[in-house]
């Protein structure tokens, strides 16, 4: 098969949906692999080292569209890119489609397969594609936090961890996932004090023992979110409802109750956000305050590490990339776990929970698959 990896063009975006590494490994596998050109400069990987590992540069994206059998990348497609897309050619990336009317509407149009990173599965349930980034944001999320604190970055001038005689800042964590997971390590080791709040009894026992102690668990009724809202200095939002839209979890109302300047973090913007005054920001301008609260709401937050972003991811996606490569849709019928992805097909929508958000009608993959 021909894959095509197309230099990302959101705005702020440095990762790259295919590594040397991993063009290496398709090539080796026999296919071939159209790479444009400046597509590695974020992470450090010029034209030369792809040609190395096998692959072909291109001077155009319009050319690796027009090439390619499967379109590897790492951000939805933009509007420059639904129009490329065509009737059995496979997009494999992050969609994140269920607050994304229009990108939806561009991909029905196109005709393409589009699989999303974000809703493969695995044997365990699991969400395989999306743990590496989880990973980053999870532990970005605190870094964003510290910063968004400090006075100069208008908030209110506390040190995450304190100091010997002063208390550290309170972090209240909403979703005790992977992302809430790892944004309570590198909180809990800066020495803040940190709670997850979270409404499976397994896990908060899992995240229980895990801490052993230095992080607090509660169950996350609205009461409890209130409270622990209401007194922390940072706020992380860290929910998953897989594929569909975020749910919202801090209303305007509740701001109020804040203490002042505080921040909130919402890693679950790609997904509309879990706080109701949530929008998208940049890593340019990652920041902007509603009624004197503090919100970070960076859509791609692992985009500032491109480079361990962009490693982390390929070796989650390699295995899939390469059956989807070798198999084409076929892939999609013998593999369950892969065939969770399939959120559009040729004109269709194939997952409930974005059909769901969008009040559109699903057809169950199997089906759309078979005809």
């Amino acid at each position: 098969m021909r894959i095509g990896v197309p230099k990302e063009i959101k705005v702020e975006e440095y990762r790259v949906g295919l590594t040397p590494d991993s063009v290496r490994e398709y090539v080796a596998h026999g296919h071939e692999v159209v790479v444009q050109r400046g597509a590695g400069d974020g992470i450090g990987a010029g034209d030369d080292v792809y040609t190395q590992a096998g692959a072909r540069i291109a001077d155009t994206a319009e050319e690796v569209f027009s090439v390619a059998e499967m379109i590897v990348k790492v951000k939805e497609p933009q509007p420059s890119e639904w129009i490329r897309l065509r009737e059995g050619q496979i997009l494999f990336t992050y969609l994140h489609l269920a607050p994304d009317v229009p990108q939806t509407a561009g991909l029905i149009a196109s005709g393409c397969t589009a699989v999303a990173y974000e809703t493969v599965t695995d044997a365990h349930g699991g969400l395989p594609l999306l743990a590496p980034m989880s990973e980053v944001a999870g532990r970005l999320a605190i870094e964003a936090a510290g910063a968004a604190l400090r006075k100069s970055a208008d908030g209110m001038g506390k040190l995450l961890g304190g100091v010997p005689g002063v208390p550290p800042a309170r972090v209240a964590i909403i979703g005790g996932g992977v992302v809430g997971t790892h944004a309570a390590r590198m909180a809990a080791g800066l020495g803040s004090e940190v709670t997850i709040l979270d409404r499976s009894l397994p896990r908060l026992r899992a995240l229980d023992d895990l801490f052993l102690g230095r992080v607090r668990t509660r169950y996350a009724t609205l009461e409890a979110i209130e409270q622990e809202v209401f007194a922390a200095d940072v706020v992380i939002g860290a929910v998953l409802v897989p594929g569909a839209s975020a749910p919202k979890l801090v209303s305007r109302a509740q701001l109020a109750g804040m203490k002042h300047r505080a921040v909130l973090v919402d890693v679950a913007i790609d997904q509309g956000g879990c706080f109701e005054t949530s929008k998208p920001t940049t890593h340019q301008a990652p920041t902007y305050l509603v009624d004197d609260i503090v919100h970070y709401c960076v859509a791609n937050m692992p985009g500032a590490v491109p480079v361990t972003s962009s490693h982390a991811l390929n070796h989650a996606t390699l295995p899939f990339g390469l059956a989807l490569a070798a198999k084409g849709l076929r892939a999609l019928v013998e593999d369950p776990h892969l065939r969770a992805g399939l959120n559009v097909h040729r004109g269709r929508i194939t997952n409930r929970a974005v059909a769901e958000s969008q009040h559109l009608s699903a057809v169950m993959p199997e089906e759309a698959l078979a005809s």
